[in-house]
This record gives C-alpha cells, sequence and structure tokens, in this order.
C-alpha cells in the first residue's frame, strides 16, 4: 500500500513539472508573437513568508480580445527594498524575455514600488550637446571597454510605471474623506455617532442566530457586514442600513438592547452614500474581470468627477463633500498615453472629453502618434543598386525621395475616418490599422492591480493547512497553472 501510494506521488510530481514545463513553453511563444503586452506586480505575505506575484496582460492581434496570464508567484525573501523588488522584477521579465515589450506594469502606491521603478528608468540620451571639434585621435583599451559593457548589461532597467487607479481612488475614500470629515467638529460628531450604532448593529447580527432571526423577520432581508480589506463593502453595508425605514432600524436597536439612530444620523448616512456611490461605481469599472482597458481609466474618472459635483446642490450636511472625493490631480486627466489609449477605444473616442480645446489637444496627439507610427512600418530602404545601373538610372536613384504628402494626407484620412465612424465594437478597428496598432499598444495595460491580487486569492485557497508543508517552487506551480486554467484548457 506505501508502495503505491509513493508511485502515485512520483507520478503526480511528473505530471505536474511536465505540466508547468509545458505551459511556460506555450506562454514564451505565445509573448514572441506580440509586440506589446503590460504586467501587474504586487508582494502578498502569508503564514510569515512573503510572495512576489506578477501576471501578463495583452489584446489578440487578430481578436482583439484581452488576454492575461500569470507569470510568477514566488517566494521574497529578505526585506522589501526598492531594489530587491527591481531586480526580482526584471529577473521575471527576463525569463519570459518580455522587457523590451512592456509598455507599463502596474502596481499599488507603495513607496518601495515607486521608488523600484523610479531608480530604474532608462536614461534618455543626450542630444543636445555640442559636437567635438578636437580632431585628436584617442586609442581606448579593448579589455577596459568590454569590461565597462558587461557591467552594463548588469544593470536593471524597468519599463513605465502605472499606479494602481483603484488603489488612488480608495486611499482618496478612506484618507482624504475621513480627513474632510474629522476636521468639522458638528459633522465629525453625528458620523462618529451614526457609524458606532451601525457597526453595533451588524456586530450583533452576525455573531447571533437570534439576533439575525430577528433582522430577518423585521427587515426580510440580512444586513451586509464590511470587509477590512475592501473599502467599497463599508459603503455597500451602509448603504443597505439607508434602505430600510428608520422606524424598522429602531425596532431592531430596540429589541437588541442599542441606542437608536437619530434622524440626523440617519440623513448623514444617507447623503454620504449619494456622495460616495459614484466612486464605488467608479472602482467597480477599474477593476472589471474582462476587457478593462487601460484607455476606461480617463473617461471614468471625467465622469466621476462630473456626476459627482453635481450631488453638490441636494446636499444639507456635505454640501463640500464632494469638491474632496473629486481631488484627483490634473495632471493625472492629462497623461498623454492615457489620453491615446481612451481615444483608440472606439466605445470613447473623443466623446469623454468635454472642451472642444481638449478634443482637439488628444486629436493631434492620436494623429503624431499615428503618423511616428507610419514612418516606423515603412521599409529602412531600397536595396543599394548594382553596378549594372545606367547612369540615368543611377541618377534616378539618388533623387528619389518619400512622398511624404500622401503619407500624412494617409494618415489624416483614416484618423478622420475613424472619429466618424458610429461603431463601438473593437473589430472596428480591424479597418484602420495605425489606430488598431496605438490601441493594442497602450490598452495592453490595466488601470488597476487587481488581476495581481486575484492571483494571490488563489494563493489561499492553494495554501491550505493540508498543504503548509508545500515547497516554495511547488506552491507557486500550483497557483499558476489554476490561475491560467491550465487544466481546464
Amino acid at each position: 500500500m506505501r508502495i503505491a501510494r509513493a508511485y502515485i506521488g512520483q507520478f503526480v510530481t511528473y505530471l505536474l513539472d511536465a505540466e508547468y514545463a509545458k505551459m511556460n513553453t506555450e506562454l514564451k511563444k505565445s509573448f514572441e508573437e506580440l509586440e506589446f503586452l503590460s504586467t501587474t506586480a504586487d508582494i502578498w505575505t502569508a503564514h510569515n513568508r512573503s510572495y512576489l506575484g506578477m501576471t501578463a496582460h495583452w489584446l489578440d492581434p487578430h481578436s482583439l480580445e484581452q488576454k492575461k496570464a500569470a507569470l510568477a508567484c514566488r517566494r521574497f525573501k529578505g526585506r522589501h527594498t526598492y531594489d530587491s523588488i527591481a531586480t526580482e522584477l526584471d529577473n521575471i521579465h527576463s525569463s519570459f524575455s518580455i522587457s523590451n515589450k512592456i509598455t507599463a506594469t502596474v502596481t499599488d502606491n507603495g513607496s518601495n514600488f515607486v521608488k523600484a521603478f523610479k531608480v530604474t528608468q532608462p536614461v534618455q540620451g543626450d542630444d543636445s550637446g555640442e559636437e567635438d571639434d578636437d580632431d585628436d585621435v584617442n586609442f581606448v583599451d579593448l579589455h577596459d571597454a568590454l569590461q565597462d559593457m558587461n557591467v552594463e548589461e548588469d544593470v536593471v532597467t524597468l519599463p513605465p510605471h502605472h499606479r494602481c487607479a483603484s488603489h488612488t481612488a480608495n486611499l482618496i475614500s478612506c484618507s482624504d474623506v475621513d480627513k474632510w470629515i474629522l476636521s468639522r467638529p458638528d459633522i465629525k460628531a453625528v458620523y462618529r455617532s451614526a457609524t458606532s450604532k451601525c457597526t453595533a448593529l451588524w456586530s450583533k447580527a452576525s455573531h447571533s442566530a437570534v439576533a439575525a432571526e430577528i433582522v430577518d423577520e423585521v427587515l426580510e432581508r440580512k444586513l451586509l457586514v464590511p470587509c477590512s480589506t475592501r473599502w467599497n463593502s463599508f459603503h455597500d453595508a451602509v448603504a443597505r442600513v439607508c434602505e430600510f425605514p428608520i422606524a424598522e432600524l429602531n425596532t431592531i436597536s430596540y429589541n437588541f438592547g442599542l441606542k437608536a439612530i437619530t434622524d440626523r444620523g440617519y440623513l448623514f448616512l444617507r447623503e454620504y452614500c449619494t456622495v460616495m456611490k459614484p466612486l464605488t461605481v467608479a472602482l467597480d469599472i477599474l477593476q472589471g474581470v474582462d476587457n478593462c482597458f487601460y484607455g476606461t481609466l480617463l473617461p471614468t474618472l471625467e465622469t466621476l468627477i462630473s456626476k459627482t459635483l453635481d450631488l453638490k446642490t441636494g446636499l444639507q450636511n456635505l454640501g463640500d463633500l464632494p469638491e474632496t472625493v473629486v481631488k484627483i490631480r490634473a495632471k493625472v486627466l492629462e497623461i498623454e498615453t492615457a489620453v491615446l489609449a481612451a481615444v483608440t477605444l472606439p466605445r470613447f473616442k473623443l466623446r469623454w472629453l468635454r472642451t472642444q480645446e481638449r478634443k482637439d489637444n488628444a486629436k493631434a496627439s492620436l494623429l503624431a502618434e499615428c503618423r511616428k507610427s507610419a514612418q516606423e512600418d515603412q521599409p529602412t530602404g531600397a536595396n543599394a543598386p548594382t553596378c549594372s545601373l545606367s547612369t540615368e538610372s543611377a541618377i534616378d536613384e539618388l533623387f528619389s525621395f518619400e512622398d511624404e504628402e500622401d503619407t500624412s494626407a494617409s494618415v489624416e484620412s483614416q484618423v478622420a475616418d475613424y472619429l466618424k465612424s458610429g461603431a463601438q465594437g473593437m473589430v472596428t478597428l480591424n479597418g484602420f490599422p495605425l489606430i488598431k496598432k496605438i490601441s493594442i499598444k497602450y490598452n495592453a495595460a490595466n488601470p488597476s492591480s487587481a488581476p495581481v491580487e486575484r492571483l494571490f486569492s488563489l494563493g489561499k485557497l492553494v495554501f491550505t493547512p493540508k498543504r503548509n508543508r508545500l515547497t516554495y517552487k511547488r506552491f507557486e506551480m500550483l497557483v499558476l497553472l489554476r490561475y491560467n486554467q491550465w487544466f481546464e484548457g
């Protein structure tokens, strides 16, 4: 019996290793065919061990559907310093040969991640320097030059960094809104009183079967209990409380032996939910599972700002709170790559921009990017002329110039036709090859790092007490195979 179990264990291990190797081979083959992709990264700590996770995202060049894959969930030892993080990220990128294809890596706002990308961005060459007029010849030691080249090859260079939009919005909702409320003594007292009474209701209903039955009898619906790791859950729980008449809530409070919510506190909770509702919807959009492109970011923020500010006139107690909720730096709304990503999504184009000036600027950026792409796609030049060319042919070859006007007109025509078209499906881009290429490039990224957080959620399912003796590598294999749905294919 023991021999049979040992044999089965060895067979399962062999099968797992073989399938994991096959999966990595297939991923590398897929990445070879891609021109652009993006990654998300984060660090997760469980059972006093840290793991660095990474997922990859790209648009299929043919179907234009968003694709994803988990690349790593490996043990991260030592302190989470910026240089250690940068080295590990670079190692993962290099292992899949995608370092030069990544348009952006999305992480949260952690200072170590931010610094890791800040200090490892490629240095732009200075083209403004004056030419050296010195005609003296300087001899360089070849051995020293080769050593310098080897040193440069070891320098870590990371792709552009995008901060997770959902994490930023969470910081605004949890930090800035709380600061605004606590800075106003009259509102602060109502806020603490109302939320403390809600907390007492949630605690009683979730820890007592008898209390839960009373809630079902009086309200005919369950109360939602907030989750500490998800801000939206607090809003949803308060919103559920506000769905019930205050008389029914006070009936429950009386049965539980708790203090009742006052009329002013109830009004505060309703206004709070009204102001925060657009933000919760925006968070749900930015953390979407399917087809959540980077180009969704700016239209979502623009709509969030507009809808939140429109609420100011109907508020009695929280009239200034909308200004705090939409506290998004202006420069975020003007990031050119984010603008290009949004404009090249047929669903949005220029419709989300509210002023003609911004529409003109976005169109100019799109035209410039299309011209640049068209020039890159042109052949570098004809083959070198042969000696058999006649004198007249050689002269014609010498004075052959690119037809710049035709290229420019073609670009402008394609952009104009794209912006005029009414179709909103992604397949529309197949009729506009220049727009399609730009969209594939800039919409490869996600607006949030939610995908890598879902990877860690799978890690929790794999890291059960029965599996706490798994090796780090075996744990990574199981998580990646499950995330990539390898055995379901």
